[in-house]
């Protein structure tokens, strides 16, 4: 295999600087890394002879998985056997030139390995070692296996999806994973903010399972103020109402009126004055008390003219709402492209394959409209090993 003579320049950001030791794959750990990655860090992924697993995930643009692609664009690849004494040594050369290892291994694999937390704070104490895991590295279920489908039904995130005469419905995206990327970003972040301080590293610690209940948001609460697990509640909001979809015409659209005013202008817009003067619906506990009587109100209501009518009356007064958009509805909008988060991969077998962008917008750097190539495996073995030979 031919290898290019140098390896692709991260753009410049807050991170820029800060060198990234991936030895991730598939979803939770290249998620934050590529976050990283947008904010400026050189990303070394360090894989095994046969690849990350996710390059064999479809959709295919030719041979190479975009699933793949579009988690690791930007990226170095070098594949090290770990296993293998000349790999292993190889691999504790570039630990010299790293700011950040991140792994996913299941708990304990890293140390089988002879890079365990002790032995790494010992030989390279300004390291920072990021482990994302099911569950952790403590606890009864530490060594467990998981993936997203496993933490959403263990953490009750499915108990709360879908409506409640269905069966258990899973979370659109793989937020299990993906809450657990944007936490270990946050955790790898914070530590090397505090490196700066102390000089140095320390291990983050992110499970799966933890991230769950962390995005459990006010389910928590209402379990422990009322005793009872909350049930599926479909499209509403369980603690504010209305705050859901609802039938136009012609399709769907959704909207949240967020406080008893915001109410009395919804059903002004909607000719419906009377209904702020319900007793049932006056207030915002009243109307969840309530809220499938209102529901029907405000159905009836919408579904005597088309959505772009109500939604441009609803634009006018102030009410937060918005068409029910489908992935192709959603990538179309002209919000979307004006704030970037759609751009283009550079280079590469997928050259201007399209990809989502980086949500953080920094007064301090461009938020460019390309990213880097998607790394063939083993592709920058040139350009990684420099790091060794300059040392």
């Amino acid at each position: 295999m031919d290898h290019p003579a140098a390896a692709p320049v991260p753009p410049p950001g807050p991170l820029s600087g800060v060198t990234i030791l991936d030895l991730t794959r598939v979803l939770a750990g290249p998620f934050a890394t590529m976050i990283l990655g947008d904010l400026g860090a050189r990303v070394i992924k360090v894989e095994p002879p046969d690849g990350d697993d996710a390059r064999t995930f479809p959709p295919w643009i030719g041979d190479t998985s975009a699933y793949f692609g579009s988690l690791n664009r930007g990226k170095e690849s070098i594949a090290l056997d770990l296993k293998d004494d000349a790999d292993r040594s190889l691999f504790g050369q570039l630990l010299e030139r790293a700011d950040v290892l991140v792994e996913n291994f299941r708990p304990g694999a890293l140390g089988r390995l002879g890079f365990g937390w002790d032995v790494l704070h010992a030989r390279h104490p300004r390291l920072i070692l990021a482990s994302t895991s099911g569950f952790g590295q403590t606890g009864p279920w530490a060594t467990r296996p998981a993936y997203d489908m496993i933490v959403q039904g263990m953490g009750g995130l499915m108990s709360l999806t879908g409506h409640a005469d269905g069966p258990p419905t899973r979370v659109g995206t793989s937020i299990g994973d993906i809450a657990a990327g944007l936490f270990t970003a946050v955790g790898i972040a914070a530590a090397l903010h505090e490196r700066n301080r102390t000089g140095l590293g320390q291990r983050i610690d992110v499970a799966m399972l933890d991230c769950q209940i962390a995005i459990l948001e006010n389910a928590v609460a209402r379990y422990f103020a009322t005793g009872v697990a909350p049930p599926p509640s479909g499209a509403r909001h369980p603690a504010i109402a209305p705050f859901g979809c609802y039938r136009a015409a012609d399709a769907h659209l959704v909207l949240a009126a967020g406080n008893d005013r915001m109410f009395q202008t919804l059903v002004t817009v909607l000719g419906q004055p009377e209904l702020a003067e319900d007793p049932r619906f006056a207030t915002n506990r009243g109307r969840i008390e309530h809220v499938e009587s209102l529901e029907a109100e405000l159905n009836t209501r919408f579904q005597t003219a088309p959505r772009a009518e109500w939604l441009a009356k609803l634009e006018a007064a102030g009410i937060p709402a918005g068409p029910l958009n489908d992935v192709a509805d959603a990538v179309a909008s002209p919000q979307v492209h004006a704030r970037n988060m759609l751009v283009e991969v550079a280079g590469g077998s997928v050259d201007g394959m399209k990809v989502a962008g980086n949500p953080i917008k920094l007064s301090g750097h461009q938020d460019p409209p390309t990213r880097g190539p998607v790394p063939e495996l083993d592709a920058d073995r040139a350009g990684v090993l420099e790091l060794v030979r300059d040392k």
